[in-house]
C-alpha cells in the first residue's frame, strides 16, 4: 500500500495515528537538528518532520531530497506547535519513522508554486509540471464539477447523451475546417466537426426527442484569449419546441450551475435584448451589463456647427463616465491613443467635462456654445463630475464597435467589471444574414439551418437582408457563453435558404442532400443550443483566458509546444496517403 491517507486528509482528530503518505516534495527546510518537508499531492500539503536526534540516518536521507522528488513516508500524526492557519492540514504534522524515495526529479524549470516564476511559453512546454500547481489543478477540478452538474441537470430533464462521429464531411459555410486525409479513399478527406449541428438534427428526425453531448469541436480560426482550435461544447437539441421553450430550459440550467458551483442564487428572469438594441446601445452583440455607459447618439445635437469631423460623419455617439471628470489631459490623450490603435481604428476622440457649477468644458469649445453643450449634457443625464467621451465616423456599425471598445476600456479603468458580479442576458432576434465583403454575397450569421422568424419569411424573396432569425445567444459579463436557434425542418424552406446563400440546387444536394432528404420523412419542429464549456469554466474561475481551464491547450499560434505539434509527416506516411506537398513560399 503506497498510502493510507492523502496529503489533504489529516486533522487534529487523527493525532496518534500511524499513517503512510505519498506525494511530491514541495519544499524542504532545515532548522537546527530538524528537517521539515512539505509533502504535496492533488489533495493538499502535509508537513513531515525528521528529527536528527531521534534518527540521524533517516534525517540525513531526508536532507538529500530535492524539489519534486516522489516519496513515501511512514509516520505518526502529531499536533503542530507552530500551526499554519492557511492550510487545512495546518494543525498537524507527521513525525517521520521511515522514508522511501519512489523517484528522483531534475530541478524543475520553474517553481511549482501558486505564484510561479515561469512564463507562459515555458509553462506550456512543461504543462505536466504546470498542472501540479494548485490554481491550474483547481480549474480542472472546477471543470469536472461543472460537467457532472450538466449531466445531472440534463438527465433530470429527459435528455439522452449520444455520441456523434469525429470524422465527418467538410462544410462550406462558417469557419475553416481541419481536414483529415483518407488512406483508403485516396484524394478524399474527412473534416473534424465544427459542431455536431446536422447530426443532432438527424437525431431529432430519428425521434430521440432530447439529445445532449459534451463534445470536442474543431475550427481552424485565428486564436485569441477565449478561442482555441479545439474546444468543448455542451451540445443540446430538443424536439417540439419554440424559442421560449429552449430559452426557459437552458436559463434554468445556467441558474442551476450558478447555485451548485458558485453558490449564487439567481431568482430573476434573465434580461432579453433584441440584437438591434444591443448594437445601438452597446455596439456589441455580447454587451457587458455589469455597468452602464449606454451609447447616446448625438447627430441631431452636434451637427451643423462647422466642426468638419462631425459634419461629414454618418454617426456621432458617446458615453458618459460617472465621476471621471478628474481625468488629466495625459489620461485623455492616452484614451485617444487607445481608440486610434489599428485594431480599433478610430480617427480621434472628443471629450467634455461637466464642471462643478454645471457648465460643460469641451475639447471642441470653439465650435459649440454653452447652450448646445448643455443640450448634450442633458442627453446623457450627466451631472457635475462626469466625463463625456465622443466618437464619430462614416460607418455607423464600425463606429459603434469602436465606441464599444472605449466603453469596455473605461469600465476596466474605473473598476466596474467585477469578476464576482454577474450580469446575464439573452440576445435575440439576430439578423438571418450578413454581407461578406470577401465573398460579395450574403452569408448566414449563425448557420444555414436557422429558422427565419415566421413574420419575416415573406421577405426572403424581396429583402432577405431584413429577415430576422429565431436565434438566441446567452451572454454573461460580455462573454457569449452559448447560443442556438430554432431550426428549419421543412425541406423546401431549407432549399430556399441555400438558394439565397448562393448554392446551386446541385451543390446543395451534394453538400446537404442527406439532411434535406431526411426532412421529407416527417421531421419534427426542433431547436437547440450549445454552451461553450471552456468559457463557462473560465467565467466561474475568474480567468481572462480559457487556456488555464484546459488540460493541454494550444498557444496563440495554434501550436502544442509540449508535443511540438503540428509537425511534418515523413515521406512514407505521405506516400501511403498518396499526398504530394507543394508548399507555397510566403
Amino acid at each position: 500500500m503506497y498510502r493510507t491517507d492523502t496529503c489533504g486528509d489529516l486533522r487534529l482528530s487523527d493525532a496518534g495515528r500511524e499513517v503512510t503518505l505519498a506525494g511530491w516534495v514541495q519544499r524542504l527546510r532545515k532548522m537546527g537538528g530538524m528537517t521539515f518537508v512539505d509533502l504535496r499531492d492533488r489533495y493538499g500539503i502535509t508537513q513531515v518532520v525528521f528529527n536528527n536526534e531521534v534518527d540521524a540516518e533517516l534525517c540525513d536521507r531526508a536532507n538529500k531530497l530535492g524539489r519534486e522528488f516522489v516519496i513515501q513516508i511512514i509516520g505518526t500524526v502529531a499536533e503542530r506547535s507552530a500551526k499554519n492557519a492557511n492550510l487545512p492540514t495546518g494543525d498537524i504534522e507527521i513525525i517521520a519513522k521511515d522514508l522511501k524515495v519512489l523517484n528522483s526529479s531534475l530541478v524543475p524549470p520553474f517553481t511549482i508554486e501558486d505564484d510561479t516564476d515561469g512564463g507562459d511559453d515555458l509553462r506550456m512546454k512543461y504543462r505536466y509540471l504546470d498542472l501540479r500547481r494548485a490554481p491550474v489543478r483547481s480549474n480542472l477540478e472546477l471543470r469536472h464539477r461543472m460537467t457532472m452538474e450538466v449531466r445531472r441537470y440534463l438527465d433530470s430533464k429527459g435528455f439522452l447523451e449520444i455520441e456523434t462521429p469525429m470524422l465527418v464531411g467538410s462544410t462550406p459555410e462558417g469557419a475553416r475546417d481541419f481536414v483529415v486525409p483518407s488512406r483508403m479513399n485516396p484524394g478524399q478527406f474527412y473534416a473534424l466537426p465544427q459542431s455536431p449541428q446536422t447530426l443532432k438534427q438527424l437525431l431529432m428526425v430519428s425521434g430521440m426527442d432530447r439529445y445532449f453531448q459534451i463534445v470536442k469541436c474543431f475550427r481552424d480560426e485565428d486564436l485569441r484569449a477565449d478561442r482555441q482550435p479545439e474546444f468543448t461544447q455542451i451540445d443540446c437539441e430538443m424536439s417540439f419546441v419554440e424559442q421560449d421553450d429552449v430559452i426557459g430550459l437552458f436559463e434554468g440550467m445556467a441558474k442551476h450551475l450558478f447555485k451548485t458551483i458558485r453558490g449564487v442564487e439567481l431568482t430573476e428572469p434573465f434580461q432579453c435584448m433584441p440584437w438591434a438594441d444591443a448594437m445601438k446601445y452597446y455596439g456589441s452583440d455580447k454587451p457587458d451589463l455589469r455597468f452602464g455607459m449606454t451609447f447616446v447618439e448625438l447627430m441631431d445635437i452636434l451637427k451643423g456647427y462647422g466642426f468638419a469631423v462631425f459634419e461629414n460623419a454618418a454617426y456621432i455617439g458617446g458615453i458618459c463616465a460617472k465621476g471621471a471628470a478628474t481625468y488629466t489631459r495625459k489620461q485623455l490623450d492616452q484614451l485617444t491613443d487607445f481608440v486610434k490603435r489599428p485594431q480599433i481604428g478610430a480617427k480621434g476622440m472628443v471629450y467634455a467635462r461637466v464642471e462643478a457649477d454645471g457648465n460643460v468644458k469641451s475639447s471642441v469649445d470653439k465650435f459649440y456654445s454653452q447652450e448646445v453643450l448643455q443640450q448634450m449634457k442633458e442627453a446623457f443625464a450627466a451631472e457635475p463630475g462626469d466625463l463625456i467621451l465622443i466618437l464619430s465616423g462614416d460607418d455607423v456599425m464600425k463606429t459603434r464597435k469602436q465606441l464599444c471598445e472605449l466603453r469596455l476600456e473605461m469600465g476596466n479603468q474605473l473598476g466596474l467589471r467585477d469578476k464576482n458580479k454577474f450580469a446575464c442576458l439573452w440576445v435575440v432576434d439576430f439578423p438571418m444574414f450578413e454581407w461578406s465583403e470577401e465573398e460579395q454575397r450574403l452569408m448566414a450569421m449563425h448557420h444555414p439551418f436557422t429558422q427565419p422568424k415566421q413574420e419575416d419569411i415573406s421577405k426572403l424573396d424581396t429583402n432577405p437582408a431584413e429577415v430576422r432569425a429565431d436565434a438566441y445567444d446567452m451572454v454573461i459579463n460580455g462573454v457569449e457563453v452559448g447560443g442556438g436557434s430554432i431550426r428549419i425542418h421543412d425541406s423546401q424552406l431549407q432549399a430556399k435558404m441555400f438558394e439565397i446563400l448562393g448554392f446551386t440546387p446541385e451543390k446543395a444536394q451534394e453538400q446537404f442532400g442527406f439532411l434535406m432528404n431526411a426532412f421529407k420523412y416527417g421531421a419534427p419542429p426542433h431547436g437547440g443550443l450549445a454552451y461553450g464549456l471552456d468559457r463557462w469554466v473560465s467565467l466561474f474561475a475568474g480567468l481572462d483566458s480559457i487556456r488555464d481551464c484546459i488540460a493541454f491547450p494550444k498557444n496563440n499560434s495554434g501550436r502544442d509546444v509540449m508535443l511540438d505539434a503540428p509537425a511534418a509527416l515523413d515521406q512514407k506516411q505521405l506516400d501511403e496517403l498518396q499526398i504530394a506537398l507543394n508548399l507555397i513560399e510566403k
